[in-house]
């Protein structure tokens, strides 16, 4: 039986990092539950003050095929390599050589005009791949 999975990531600035994955992955802001204009007026009817509306937000594969992936404010910043990264696959397996190679750096250049920066190449027996830094420092591949 499959169980549904949510990513979370910690942050610093939950919005922001939000719109950087949502770029990254394909993903869509989620919309507010139903019956609510926006994440605020959901936030007002349950009483969460005002002071924590930005606290946490999420994106959602708009085929709803892929997991919620949820954003949530944390007083400390990030001090270690992460344990745990997500791949931002470009393409199938079958893709490879100079067409694979092309596809990760353009894929590059795009994360790197939205905030992210290069850590390191890897070039190993599983093949070329490019390990990247979300603007809030974590550790993600292109491949």
């Amino acid at each position: 039986m499959y169980t549904k999975i949510q990513v979370v990531f910690d942050a610093t600035d939950p919005v922001k990092l939000a719109k950087f994955w949502a770029f990254a992955l394909g993903y869509v802001p989620e919309p507010p539950p139903e019956g609510f204009a926006s994440w605020e007026d959901f936030g007002r009817s349950i009483g969460m003050s005002e002071e924590r509306f930005g606290d946490q937000a999420a994106v959602i594969d708009p085929d709803g095929i892929g997991p919620r992936v949820y954003f949530q404010r944390v007083p400390e910043g990030k001090t270690a390599k992460n344990r745990v990264h997500l791949d931002v696959r470009v393409g199938d397996l079958e893709v490879g050589g100079e067409e694979r190679a092309r596809r990760i750096e353009e894929r590059v250049e795009q994360l790197t005009q939205m905030g992210a920066t290069i850590a390191w190449h890897e070039n190993d027996a599983r093949g070329h791949a490019v390990v990247m830094r979300d603007p809030e420092g974590n550790e993600f591949c292109v491949a």
